[in-house]
C-alpha cells in the first residue's frame, strides 16, 4: 500500500479500535469460553471437569424441564410475535387516517414503551390478580375470572398479554413506512375503482413488508430470549408452566451454579434463534418487497 493508504488504514483501526476491543472482550471472549464451559462440569468456584457433550445429551435425553421450557418459548414466540405484528399494523393504520388529535394517539400508544420492563410487570401483576381489575371487568359481564398467574392454562396467556403492550414501537416503524409509500399510487388505485380495503392489502402492506420482516426477526429474537416478564411474574411456575429458556439458563447457572450445564442451554437457545432467523431470511424472498429491487 501506498504512505496514503497506509495512514488511512491505522486511523481507520484507531478510532475503530474501542468497538473492536469491546467485541472481543465483551462479546466474542465471553462466547467462545462458553463453549468450552458447556463441554465442562463447572460450579464456578472449584476448577471445571471436562465431561465433554454429557451436558448436550443430558439435556436432550434426561431433562423433562428443558423440554417443558423449550415448548413454552415456542409457544409464547408463535402467538405473540404473530400478534404483536398484528396489532402494530392495525394501529399504525388507524393512525395514519386524518383524525383529530393524532399526535395525541401517537404519543399514547408509544408510551408504554418508554415505561421500564420491571415496572411494567408490577403492574400487570395486579391487574392480573384473581381480584384485579381485568377480573373486575369480566365480571361485570357474569364471567368467572381466571387466577391468570395462579393456573398452569392461563399463565402464557397472561404473559403474551403482556407481550402486546409494547407494541407501539412495532407501530411507530410502520406508520413512518406508511407516510413514505407515494400518494400517486393510491390516487391510480382510486382511478381503477379499488376499494380502501383493496388499497390496503395491495399497495399498503406490500410497501411495508420490509418493516414487518424487520419487526417479525427482531420480535422472534426477543421472544426466545423472553426473561423478565417470566422472571418477575412468575419465576416459571406454576409448575413450570411458563418456564423458559432464559430463566431455565439463569436458573441452572446462578441459582443451581451449574455453569456447564447454562452454557450448554445457552448454546441450544442459539441454535434455535439461528434455526428460526435464517429459515425467515429463506422465506423473505417470497413475500417481502423492496422498491429498489430490479424485477
Amino acid at each position: 500500500m501506498s504512505k496514503l493508504r497506509r495512514r488511512e488504514a491505522l486511523w481507520f483501526y484507531l478510532f475503530a479500535s474501542p468497538w473492536i476491543i469491546g467485541f472481543i472482550v465483551f462479546l466474542l471472549g465471553p462466547m467462545i469460553a462458553s463453549i468450552y464451559i458447556s463441554l465442562t462440569d463447572w460450579d464456578s468456584f472449584t476448577p471445571p471437569k471436562w465431561v465433554g457433550l454429557e451436558n448436550y445429551t443430558r439435556l436432550l435425553t434426561e431433562d423433562p424441564v428443558f423440554w417443558k421450557a423449550l415448548w413454552n418459548t415456542f409457544y409464547y414466540a408463535a402467538i405473540s410475535v404473530p400478534l404483536g405484528l398484528v396489532i402494530g399494523l392495525w394501529l399504525a393504520n388507524l393512525l395514519n387516517k386524518q383524525v383529530r388529535a393524532r399526535k395525541v394517539f401517537r404519543t399514547l400508544i408509544y408510551l408504554p414503551t418508554l415505561v421500564p420492563l420491571v415496572a411494567t410487570a408490577m403492574i400487570f401483576k395486579m391487574v392480573l390478580a384473581p381480584a384485579g381489575p381485568l377480573n373486575d371487568v369480566l365480571g361485570i359481564f357474569h364471567i368467572p375470572g381466571p387466577s391468570w398467574l395462579l393456573e398452569a392454562v392461563w399463565v402464557k396467556p397472561a404473559l403474551i398479554l403482556l407481550s402486546v403492550w409494547g407494541a407501539g414501537g412495532a407501530t411507530v416503524l410502520l406508520l413512518a413506512a406508511m407516510k413514505g409509500i407515494p400518494r400517486e399510487l393510491y390516487e391510480a388505485a382510486e382511478v381503477d375503482g379499488a376499494s380502501p380495503i383493496r388499497q390496503f392489502w395491495s399497495i399498503t402492506v406490500p410497501q411495508l413488508t420490509p418493516i414487518i420482516f424487520f419487526n417479525l426477526i427482531m420480535g422472534l429474537i426477543g421472544a426466545f430470549q423472553v426473561f423478565s416478564q417470566v422472571y418477575i411474574l412468575t419465576k416459571g411456575g406454576p409448575n413450570n408452566a411458563s418456564q423458559t429458556m432464559v430463566p431455565l439458563l439463569f436458573d441452572e447457572a446462578f441459582s443451581f451454579y451449574h455453569m456447564g450445564y447454562a452454557s450448554a442451554i445457552s448454546w441450544m437457545l442459539f441454535a434455535v434463534i439461528l434455526v428460526f432467523t435464517l429459515l425467515a431470511f429463506r422465506t423473505a424472498r417470497r413475500w417481502v418487497f423492496y422498491e429498489t429491487e430490479v424485477k
